[in-house]
């Protein structure tokens, strides 16, 4: 048997293996350490301490860390008075020992959780934002750049320009500079150059929240760095302002738009026959429990339907109201023509009869009508934030009134409506049955009606009063921009909507809106006709 060769162990081989080890192990152990010093300070129960151990735990870069702090800012870090031992207390009422994350056996009533005051929220805030820079969900680190933004904590700048350094995503690299311009423009240490570049970013942020960090410029700033911030602060609110009334003016055509709605079924009743329709805003109104039936429908036996269903309620809404309407024609309106005051009674009263028949059935609290997945969120357009429904309002709005400027335009029944509008009796001489030309303009009018509830099923609350709140704003749009007119009834709801919503800021809104009425009751002294006058019944009369 050959003996095996014995190799000597190298006195220093085994020196350089240990000091290896020290120098690879003694990063995780000071980690430790730092970690479990910081985490005991929570016991102290001191603002001051629990401020300092938020910013320990986090700079230590335990993996316990995230837990921790969000436990803090959750009210789930709990200190047991007997040891001063501290526990996380999980959303399912579980506790794991803050120092090692094992599962723990206590008792709640032993604990107290760590308190919270306005600087220590804005420590977990920093500290939250500094553990979360480098996560590899991109939401996670959007809200983290967001939480540094906003807590411009300077502890957090070595973090933030490690993970600046290694964010490849534009939007998320331009919030971490906007955080990093925060920090440096409010830093004491920070050089000329700096603060010049950090207002340069903020200036291009453009928002108050900017112009609130630029106003914390400290006091010892060489004045060309204070002349420099004035300047980035004049420029972002005037163009916050220029924003703010160019915001106000797309609110006020959206206003407008759904004014447009409302009253161009008016418009064509009135124009027609005279008529003070005051059941019109309930046409409105069952357009919009139309909707809201369709709704239930389809998501009691067609759930995937949902993002159809205005596609489908559309038609039903024209049909269910023109139906009411010719119904409410034949019966009662045809008999009181000529006698405007008694059409206002009546129809006041069908009103309140509609009312109370939606009562009886759907009950008296508000219905919920969901809004499809295409028409939810917002988008933004030039620092101008704008829903999708209010958007889709818009479009439809000119939409509806362009096919009913064609089907007047282009049908035999808008030339018949024409006819009967401008010389009733000529008309009927003519041939023409006005007393069904009338029951199917009321008809025409409140099926209109009818899916403008549908539009406004989708902005506003669906109830039994839902038309009240329009009526009174159609009326004033149809006798502003001239009675029986399509065009005056589009300019006259523009016209109404955007300066009620230019005027909302200055005098708010029920003052506003006293104004408005008090203007066009002034206009309408000096041209009874509105805007564009058109010869009809009324007028004949």
């Amino acid at each position: 048997m050959v003996p095996r060769p014995e190799y000597p162990v190298r006195p220093v081989a085994l020196l350089i293996a240990f000091v290896l080890g020290v120098l690879l192990l003694a990063p995780a152990v000071a980690r430790a350490d730092a970690y479990t010093d910081a985490l005991a300070r929570f016991a102290a129960d001191s603002f001051s301490e629990t401020e300092a151990a938020i910013d320990g735990v986090a700079a230590s870069g335990h993996p316990l860390a995230a837990d921790v702090v969000g436990a803090v800012r959750e009210g789930r870090l709990m200190v047991r008075a007997a040891d001063k031992a501290v526990f996380i207390r999980d959303p399912d009422g579980s506790f794991r020992d803050a120092g090692t994350g094992s599962p723990a056996a206590v008792q709640g009533a032993d604990l107290k959780p760590v308190r919270l005051n306005n600087r220590v929220r804005r420590a977990v805030e920093a500290a939250m934002g500094t553990l979360t820079l480098r996560s590899p969900d991109r939401a996670r680190r959007a809200a983290a750049a967001a939480a540094v933004f906003k807590s411009r904590d300077a502890s957090a700048l070595p973090a933030l320009e490690a993970a600046l350094a290694a964010e490849t995503d534009p939007a998320i690299r331009r919030q971490m500079q906007e955080a990093r311009a925060a920090i440096l423009l409010t830093r004491p240490e920070a050089t000329p150059d700096q603060r010049a570049e950090a207002i340069t970013v903020l200036r291009a942020r453009g928002d108050q929240e900017a112009v609130a960090v630029l106003r914390n410029l400290p006091a010892d700033a060489p004045p060309a760095i204070r002349a420099m911030a004035g300047d980035a602060i004049t420029a972002i609110e005037n163009r916050i302002a220029l924003l703010r009334n160019v915001q106000n003016v797309v609110y006020g055509i959206s206003l407008g738009s759904v004014l447009l709605l409302s009253a161009i079924g008016l418009a064509v009743t009135f124009g027609v026959m005279g008529v003070i329709n005051m059941a019109h805003g309930e046409m409105v109104m069952l357009g919009a429990y139309t909707t809201f039936v369709v709704q239930e429908v389809i998501r009691s036996h067609a759930p995937w339907l949902f993002d159809s269903s205005l596609f489908i309620a559309l038609p039903l809404a024209f049909l269910v109201a023109g139906a009411v309407g010719v119904l409410i024609e034949r019966s009662v309106i045809r008999f009181l023509y000529g006698r405007p005051l008694e059409t206002l009674l009546a129809t006041w009263g069908i009103s309140l009869i509609l009312q109370q028949a939606v009562r009886t059935v759907f009950g008296a609290n508000n219905r919920e009508v969901g809004n499809p997945g295409w028409m939810s969120g917002s988008f933004d357009l030039l620092g101008l934030t704008l829903t999708w429904n209010r958007l889709v309002i818009i479009v439809f709005a000119l939409v509806v009134f362009a096919a009913l400027l064609v089907s007047l335009k282009r049908t035999a029944l808008g030339l018949q409506i024409r006819a009967v509008t401008q010389n009733r009796r000529m008309a009927g001489a003519m041939g023409i049955r006005t007393d069904w030309v009338d029951a199917l303009t009321f008809g025409l009018g409140s099926g209109i009606a009818g899916i403008a509830g549908v539009a406004l099923s989708q902005i506003d609350n669906v109830s039994p009063n839902l038309g009240q709140g329009y009526i009174i704003d159609s009326f004033l749009v149809v006798v502003f921009g001239g009675v029986g007119n399509l065009w005056g009834t589009l300019v006259g709801a523009m016209s109404i909507g955007i300066a009620n919503k230019l005027l909302e800021p200055f005098a708010g809104a029920v003052l506003g809106k006293i104004i408005l009425l008090v203007a066009i009751i002034l206009f309408i002294q000096k041209r009874p006709r509105g805007l564009f006058a058109l010869k009809g019944r009324f007028v004949e009369g």
